[in-house]
């Protein structure tokens, strides 16, 4: 009888357990990159999860991040379309495309964001990834700076000079090709 006893409490939780797998998985991956990217390739996109983009993107996993950003932006997550903007305009994670750059800092504009109004505004005047039009480029920036945007109304400040807000560095980016 005892033996009878003994398995019986010893096998038990061997049981709970094999139900529990039964019912799904057992403390899941929560909070980790792997679980981020793995819901946003199942449609699950959330204001937490798409914000973890910058951390992907800053450590440098600049594919992750493209494919995270991606999914985000197309769930209508206006800062996920800037931060694809950037990735596109720099070359990370796929090759430099200053044409979708400047469509996805459209798309955020349209869609009422500062940022993307500031930085479409800053592709219609240097004419980058799409055609030059600077009065529509300032227009934009003060968008931007109505809404309460710094760098939009330092811009607005230096008489829309683009020195401004443009490192030394990436001067040869803006440079024309003609």
């Amino acid at each position: 009888m005892r033996i009878l006893a003994f398995l019986t409490l010893t096998l038990a939780p061997v049981a709970a357990f094999a139900e529990a797998e039964s019912g799904g998985t057992l403390n899941p991956e929560e909070m980790t990159i792997g679980r981020i990217l793995e819901d946003a390739e199942n449609g699950v996109t959330s204001m937490t999860n798409c914000a973890a983009g910058y951390y992907i993107t800053k450590a440098g996993r600049h594919v992750a991040a493209r494919r995270l950003f991606s999914k985000c932006a197309e769930s209508g997550y206006t800062g996920a379309m800037t931060w694809m903007s950037q990735l596109d305009d720099n070359g990370l994670g796929a090759p430099e495309n200053p044409d979708a750059a400047a469509i996805w800092d459209q798309r955020a504009a349209e869609a009422g964001d500062p940022v993307g109004a500031y930085n479409y505004g800053l592709d219609l005047m240097r004419g980058r990834g799409t055609v030059q039009d600077v009065e529509a480029g300032r227009r934009l920036v003060d968008q931007a700076a109505l809404a309460g945007l710094p760098t939009a109304r330092r811009l607005q400040a230096a008489g829309y000079d683009l020195d401004e807000v443009t490192p030394d560095a990436d001067n040869w980016k803006y440079a024309p090709l003609f």
